[in-house]
């Protein structure tokens, strides 16, 4: 899964997709998995990451990842 070509995102976690108009505030952990995932990270790696650098769970975190994804995917913020 990528980001949007024409996808903007700020250092402050401000998105806007140009296409739609709309814009989105990210929180800390959002602008993470948006960095790893223009990096080309897979989901196993995000995972690996957050699991070993925070206090969080597997599965907790799959399904925290999992519905941050589907978000992403509604907003068409990723292809």
């Amino acid at each position: 899964m990528k980001l949007k070509k024409n996808i903007a995102v700020s250092e402050t976690g401000f998105l806007f997709d140009p296409n739609s108009g709309e814009s989105f505030s990210l929180n800390e952990t959002g602008k993470k998995i948006l960095s790893f995932l223009e990096e080309g990270k897979n989901e196993d790696e995000i995972s690996k990451w957050f699991t070993d650098n925070y206090e969080v769970d597997n599965a907790t975190f799959e399904n925290n990842f999992n519905d941050f994804l589907t978000v992403l995917q509604n907003y068409r913020i990723v292809e």
